[in-house]
């Protein structure tokens, strides 16, 4: 949001309906004639001593109206000693309009930061009518402090202050009632994916209710050991930490790592906390963006879950709470990324192309400027290459762990991006607003979450764009990939510096992955028109109010569940299953690396991404040179398993829960269109049907909460991620 100053000229219409709409009765100008409105507006334009602001939304729409005033030069000064680092604040949100709820709050905020980006301004006071109780919650809200009710001509009013250092630790998402709901959700869900994967045991009381220790609950239970509880039914002590810590032992949560899974979990209640008290976009609202040509970033910005089996899933071990607000995507904040110069023969770069032209395409006339940064300083552009930085990772990593690096010149900071980004799913990931046909770019970030530090690494990545090529060449050389419109985002460019001692040391470490970056295709310019784009990750993504998204969709598209999920299928789960029998070739295919092209509400194709981290060929098949890193000599079972663990049992089994429980479709059907789409991809290609056995009975139950319970820090040895896995019986194949 930014804030202009008021155009009399411009606005009067606008303003008019602002201030005399029923909703703005405390403003005082009720019934007022658009020119009284101008006449009220144009003693204050002409008052040195007062002002008046527009506010805008990051969509360039108009949203608010603020006024900012020096207290010694008006009625209030008569009223309490006035400092001179006060700034006297109103403001007012556009009347409803079917804009999401939580807007004021963000409108106070983005006023508030307004005001006090002047350094000089140490204390906001406001002087609301009292009859306002909205305002004053707002105001608490944001760390003011009523004082007393005074005497104004024309209102009684709560004379309210609120210091810099109030509104800054100010936190209105850490509210009781928020923290019942978070806590709520997170212990349902970890009775039920612990469940799942058999580290507890729920006693039943019949007509489905279930007691586990303290706690009684209501839950549907499902085949595949399916839980799904209603945290609204839960009765107990409900304090998801002293669950947690409670069950060490059983859960087997090393002793030394519990205080490091418990932050996890208290930052991942926290974030559902923020996103109850900021993010209140309804399924409805979402389906609708679905259908737009801007929708897509709503989308991803709107998520309130993270990966849907893993319960400490939003960590983000190393963000504050300025950090969040400015990089999280829930935020859906734009970020523009920091860039430095690294001297070429202390880094890599890795792109089937001319390096100049590839710095031209992403940020254009930008490269001028930062080479005559480099000029300015007596330096020569031709010695550097340019990198982008997470804002985060410059100011608490590298200005710090590379301080040597920049004071020799070897890494030059620059400038900020001219384009602005949001950061995706994946946190450390960003995509390209201002032009959105332009890559997205994935940063390294020095933050533990879900069991990984997010870092990049520079020698690892040497071989990412080769190995995304040749994926891209073998689904583009594929006739019955290219009919179902199965995609891949290439990551067609890495780079990474490489000169810094932890380097040196010839020891992998986080510190060799805290300076690098890749570039990724962005899905914009492959669109057909009339086609959308929305994260997979969407289709279990419920609304505060418990609405699942999938259902609007489904409801949206006209077509009958059986039919969408059908048409989903063909488009997701058989391309994977063709891939796997054809080739060997295993993906990640969760849903944040999975994009789903809509049309009309119905995903009918989708595009890959994250390949360079998340692919593998489980053959000894010919590769080049360069891809021999991605082969996996397996065992048949283990290959049966890309399907079972990542997509039936790490996914579809969400779908087909939320499917089930709001009444669309019945899980059976669910499952048995699933099976339907692997057998008729079957009868198409006898040749190799029989290659793997998915349909059979049973599969061996890979845990991941396990995986993370154990190592919080390490979840699985990224080079031997075979041995890391652990097992807890065998799951009922859902389609045998």
């Amino acid at each position: 949001m930014n804030l202009v100053p008021l155009d009399l000229d411009r606005d009067l219409d606008l303003l008019h309906a602002w201030v005399t709409h029923p909703r703005s009765h405390y403003w005082g100008l009720q019934g007022a004639t658009p020119a009284r409105v101008r006449e009220e507006y144009q003693k204050i334009a002409d008052n040195p001593h007062h002002h008046a602001w527009l506010g805008y939304g990051d969509d360039g729409v108009p949203l608010f109206l603020a006024e900012t005033y020096e207290p010694a030069h008006s009625e209030l000064a008569s009223f309490y000693d006035v400092r001179p680092g006060d700034i006297g604040m109103h403001v007012l949100v556009a009347p409803p309009t079917g804009r999401r709820a939580g807007l004021t709050s963000a409108v106070f905020r983005a006023v508030m930061d307004f005001c006090f980006a002047d350094s000089k301004i140490d204390r906001v006071v406001v002087e609301p009518d009292v009859r306002n109780e909205a305002i004053a919650r707002k105001n608490a809200e944001a760390g003011f402090v009523e004082e007393r009710h005074i005497e104004l001509h024309d209102k009684t009013a709560r004379l309210s202050f609120c210091t810099r250092a109030a509104y800054e630790m100010s936190v209105p998402h850490l509210n009781p009632a928020a923290f019942e709901i978070a806590n709520r959700q997170l212990i349902a869900k970890a009775i039920a994916e612990f469940s799942h994967e058999r580290l507890i045991a729920p006693v039943s009381l019949g007509d489905d209710r279930y007691e586990f220790g303290q706690i009684v609950f209501t839950a549907r239970r499902l085949p595949m050991e399916h839980w799904i509880v209603d945290p609204g039914s839960l009765q107990g002590p409900l304090d998801a930490l002293d669950f947690i810590s409670g069950l060490r032992e059983t859960l087997g949560i090393p002793e030394q790592l519990l205080g490091t899974y418990l932050e996890e979990i208290s930052a991942t209640l926290a974030g559902t906390a923020w996103k109850l008290t900021h993010r209140r976009e309804t399924a409805d609202e979402l389906a609708h963006a679905a259908n737009s040509k801007d929708g897509f970033q709503t989308i991803e910005s709107a998520m309130t879950e993270g990966h849907p089996g893993f319960v400490a899933n939003n960590g983000r071990i190393g963000f504050g709470l300025k950090d969040h607000a400015a990089f999280a995507p829930e935020a859906g904040k734009p970020v523009r990324l920091r860039w430095v110069a690294v001297l070429k023969t202390e880094s890599i770069f890795v792109y089937d192309g001319d390096e100049r032209a590839h710095y031209l395409a992403e940020f254009g006339d930008t490269l001028d400027h930062y080479e005559r940064q480099l000029r300015s300083r007596g330096l020569n552009p031709d010695d550097y290459r340019y990198l982008p930085v997470h804002p985060w990772q410059w100011e608490h990593k590298l200005a710090v762990t590379f301080a040597a690096e920049v004071a020799r010149r070897a890494i030059v900071p620059l400038d900020e991006s001219a384009d602005r980004y949001r950061a995706q799913q994946s946190i450390r990931t960003f995509f390209n607003i201002d032009r959105p046909d332009r890559h997205y770019v994935k940063t390294a970030i020095a933050v533990q979450n879900m069991g990984f530090m997010r870092g990049l690494s520079p020698k690892y990545m040497q071989a990412t764009p080769p190995i995304n090529q040749w994926v891209a060449d073998v689904v583009n050389g594929d006739e019955e990939l290219r009919a179902s419109g199965f995609g891949v985002l290439r990551e067609l460019a890495a780079i990474g510096y490489v000169g810094d001692a932890y380097h040196r040391t010839g020891t992998p470490s986080a510190y060799t992955k805290m300076l690098a970056a890749l570039w990724r295709e962005s899905p914009i310019p492959m669109l057909a028109e009339g086609e959308r784009l929305a994260t997979m990750a969407s289709l279990v993504h419920r609304d505060r109010d418990g609405n699942a998204l999938a259902t609007a969709l489904i409801r949206e598209s006209g077509v009958s569940a059986a039919e969408w999920v059908a048409t989903y299928f063909r488009a997701y789960l058989r391309p994977i299953v063709h891939c796997l029998l054809q080739y060997d070739l295993a993906f990640m295919p969760h849903g944040e690396n999975l994009i789903l092209v809509l049309r009309n509400h119905v995903p009918t194709r989708v595009f890959m991404k994250d390949i360079g981290e998340e692919v593998a060929v489980m053959n000894d098949r010919p590769l080049p040179g360069e891809v021999e890193r991605i082969r996996m000599i397996t065992s048949v079972e283990l290959k049966e398993l890309a399907l079972f663990t990542d997509v039936f049992d790490g996914y579809l089994r969400h779908l087909a829960g939320i499917l089930d429980v709001d009444g669309v479709l019945p899980w059976a059907d669910f499952w048995s269109l699933a099976g339907d789409c692997v057998r008729e991809h079957a009868k198409d290609h006898p040749a190799i049907a029989t290659r793997l056995d998915l349909l059979r009975p049973t599969f061996a139950h890979s845990c991941l909460n396990r995986l993370q319970l154990r190592n919080t820090l390490q979840m699985v040895d990224i080079a031997d991620q075979e041995s890391s896995l652990i097992y807890a019986g065998e799951l009922e194949n859902p389609i045998a």
